[in-house]
């Protein structure tokens, strides 16, 4: 029974079916795969208008299998899916790993589609292998255009006819994708979720997992562009509020950059604050706030700089006087040392060359004392002696002067040498108080000029400070300013920003009945699938979707997770039955069951799709969905059960071998 709050008994699901359309906008007619072009055919699956199952028998489901528990899983379900959405033009149609593997298994392999839209066949053949012809070609013959070896159109004939049909361009400026990128593959990854995202949530269609190859944003972390992208689709959403979108977005932009601006501001401030403390002496005192701190720390750096001035600068001239002096004492210094270094160094060598003239003295001594009685130079026998016996061998005789006066010479020279060094003594020693007293003067001299530096040194370092500390009250107040300006500045963009949100609010209740009718149709739906006292509803909050189920309260588990999704699919299928939104009435669901979903509830959406097809009477729309689960009874068979696979033996998978 209806709660006792609501006045009227929830309304069933009802469809409006616009006058003169006699069938789905977009459906698949026909799907094939060939071994090679003109080669032998291992599947043709003839699909249909309305409901299409796929079914692959697992546990004991299959009554063929004789027994034989059948293998549900790895026959193909999900690739088949991937094909489908291949030939409506996704870059992919599997993960690496299983592209290598089919085109090893079908180096020339192709698979081909009939498009049907707005009454059109389109003949779409795409490779499986290593071929490269891709083509999309209205009005076509699929097995002539299969078996031929034309050129290639490439898929984007069809994608540009979509895309002008239903999704229409101004879709595309609407979700805010890229100038160059089209609407329909972020649309088509919607309406064919990857089977590994398992329904979890509303906004996950594509998962790294697949290596589907998604364009952003049908793919990636950020759930944002893609939830724009779906208002987009359902005309949830108007240009003027994704200008104010825009602006809102370049407002929060300029808020962040005013607020690290001011948190900048703000630290550096603090910083020069705490130091100006502590240099002008207020360390440990009550200072006032602005502008009377201002006041006091412009007031104490203008004493310490009138303090600085008044310090003795130093005399110029006199510290230019005291320089040369100190120039002249270190010349003088210089020359007395140059002359001590050249005596302590001659010296030595004079006493060297009167050693070598002393050691000649005790030759020409001996050669004096022989001359007196000399020895014959021949045989060495006195001279008396020899004149005795009349030796005729030598007549030669030393001269006994020359001798001695060679000897005295040498004294002479000798004298002379050693009156040489006491000269050059004496005068190294008279240099030593020169020195010392040149030494003295530079040392006085060097005082001088520190002292007078020392003043003028001490003079600038205060100024300096002074002046310093001068510079960094001004830039403080500087800081202050810029501070209260962008604090002034931030205060109005945040109040700009607060104005654009009441802004977006506003559009957001104008879309309020855009998703009352999607409310409508998804509580009908939750109510369908699961009990007359269930309800569910679908809310645009802030920057959230939220859709919520409540069957004797809020329910959040895994389960229900699922059907939420899975009814929001179905009622965003029954407005574009309607016409009221920019995507085809299309709609593949891969193992839903597998996300948890309750087997009575699982049930119920088969004989859902059922009813909906007796409701529009044209069967207005193209639903395909893939199982494990054993489909009931009465759908389990011609025409709804459109293909039946297994995951063994390897011939009764999609691809007839196993890979």
């Amino acid at each position: 029974m209806p709660q006792q709050h609501e006045i009227f008994a929830p309304a069933k699901l009802s469809l409006t079916v616009p006058a003169g359309l006699n069938g789905p906008r977009l459906w698949v007619r026909r799907l094939a795969i060939w071994e090679a072009p003109g080669g032998q055919k291992i599947r043709d699956i003839e699909l249909r208008q309305g409901l299409n199952i796929v079914w692959s028998p697992d546990g004991f489901d299959d009554s063929s299998a004789g027994g034989v528990r059948a293998i549900g899983h790895g026959s193909g379900k999900t690739l088949f899916c991937r094909l489908l959405r291949y030939c409506l033009g996704e870059q992919r149609f599997a993960d690496e790993t299983q592209r290598e593997r089919i085109a090893l298994a079908f180096p020339n392999g192709i698979v081909g589609a009939e498009v049907v839209l707005d009454n059109v066949c389109w003949a779409v053949v795409r490779p499986l292998g290593i071929r490269r012809r891709h083509v999309a070609i209205a009005d076509g013959n699929l097995d002539e255009i299969a078996a031929g070896d034309g050129a290639t159109t490439s898929i984007d004939p069809l994608v540009e006819a979509i895309e002008h049909a239903i999704v229409t361009p101004g879709v595309a400026a609407l979700a805010r994708l890229q100038p160059d990128q089209k609407a329909w593959p972020i649309a088509l990854a919607w309406l064919t979720r990857d089977q590994e995202c398992r329904f979890d949530d509303v906004l996950d269609w594509r998962s790294p997992a697949s290596g589907s190859d998604a364009p952003l944003p049908a793919s990636g972390r950020e759930t944002g562009p893609r939830r724009e992208a779906l208002r987009a689709f359902l005309l949830a959403i108007t240009e003027e509020e994704q200008q104010t979108r825009r602006g809102e977005e370049a407002l929060r932009t300029e808020v962040a950059t005013a607020e690290r601006e001011a948190s900048y501001l703000d630290w550096d401030r603090g910083r020069r604050h705490d130091r100006l403390i502590d240099q002008l002496g207020f360390a440990g005192q009550t200072v006032p706030e602005m502008p009377l701190l201002l006041e006091l720390f412009r007031k104490a750096a203008d004493e310490r700089l009138a303090a600085a001035a008044q310090l003795p600068t130093g005399d110029t001239a006199e510290l230019g006087q005291a320089r040369k002096g100190l120039q002249e004492a270190r010349e003088e210094l210089r020359r007395t040392d140059e002359e001590r270094i050249r005596l302590e160094a001659q010296i030595p060598a004079e006493k060297h060359v009167l050693t070598l003239l002393s050691s000649e003295i005790p030759s020409l001594s001996a050669a004096a004392e022989n001359a007196a009685s000399q020895v014959c130079p021949v045989c060495e026998v006195p001279i008396d002696k020899a004149l005795a016996e009349k030796c005729g061998l030598s007549h030669k005789l030393h001269n006994e002067t020359e001798c001695r006066v060679r000897l005295a010479a040498k004294r002479q020279e000798i004298g002379d040498q050693n009156q040489k060094i006491d000269g050059l003594e004496a005068r190294l020693k008279a240099l030593q108080p020169a020195a010392a007293l040149a030494r003295q003067r530079v040392e006085q001299a060097e005082t001088r000029v520190q002292a007078i530096e020392s003043v003028r040194d001490t003079r600038a370092s205060a100024w300096q400070a002074a002046t310093r500390l001068k510079e960094g009250v001004e830039r403080f107040s500087e800081l202050s300013i810029e501070r209260d300006e962008v604090r002034k500045r931030l205060r109005n963009l945040e109040d700009r920003l607060t104005k654009e949100r009441e802004r977006l609010a506003a559009f957001r209740d104008k879309q309020g009945l855009t998703f009352g009718r999607i409310t409508e149709k998804f509580s009908a739906i939750i109510r369908r699938l699961v009990n007359e006292n269930a309800k569910g509803a679908v809310t645009l909050s802030g920057d959230r979707l939220q859709l919520t189920v409540d069957v004797d309260g809020d329910r959040r588990t895994a389960a229900i997770e699922s059907l939420k999704v899975l009814a929001f699919d179905l009622a965003c299928l029954c407005l574009s039955i309607e016409g009221a939104t920019r995507l085809p009435a299309f709609l593949v669901h891969d193992s839903p069951r597998e996300a948890d979903l309750g087997l009575s509830i699982y049930d119920e959406l088969f004989r859902l799709m059922r009813e909906l097809e007796e409701m529009t009477g044209t069967t207005a729309f193209q639903y395909i969905v893939t199982t494990t689960t054993r489909p009931p009874d009465d759908l389990r068979c011609d025409p709804w059960l459109r293909l039946t696979l297994k995951g063994a033996p390897g011939p009764e998978r999609l691809m007839a071998r196993d890979l």
